[in-house]
């Protein structure tokens, strides 16, 4: 989880950074950070401190960036994220075989979560004031 925090410090977004790290067979597979499309410029809110819809969550980005190399399954991964997914993050995270997920921030809706324990995949949650 340190580690998808350190991560997480390579986003550009000013109102909240989150990373994420994808690993199977203990090696990092996959790593993804908040921020903007590629070609997109790496701005991710407008002059009013809104996030721009097309923002990709970390989530979205680990599972996105493994989809385009030729080592492409995720199948029984554990998914480490710093911020608990989203539901949308959350139906990515199940269609790609995710079998676990351990996240260290609580995020105000709980609905990913409450999805992610209904199609099986264990849900951890890391209290990262309690870790050492």
């Amino acid at each position: 989880m340190r580690m998808a925090r350190i991560w997480a410090e390579n986003s550009y977004c000013k109102r909240r950074q989150v990373g994420a790290l994808m690993v199977k067979n203990n090696m990092i597979i996959s790593d993804g950070y908040n921020g903007t499309p590629s070609g997109f410029p790496n701005v991710c809110e407008d002059e009013n401190n809104v996030t721009f819809p097309y923002v990709l969550h970390a989530e979205a980005n680990a599972i996105t960036k493994l989809a385009r190399t030729s080592n492409s399954c995720s199948e029984g991964a554990t998914l480490y994220v710093t911020a608990s997914p989203c539901i949308e993050c959350a139906k990515l995270i199940i269609q790609a075989g995710i079998k676990r997920v351990v996240y260290g921030e609580k995020y105000r809706l709980s609905d990913g979560i409450e999805l992610l324990e209904r199609a099986g995949v264990e849900v951890v949650f890391l209290d990262v004031h309690e870790e050492k």
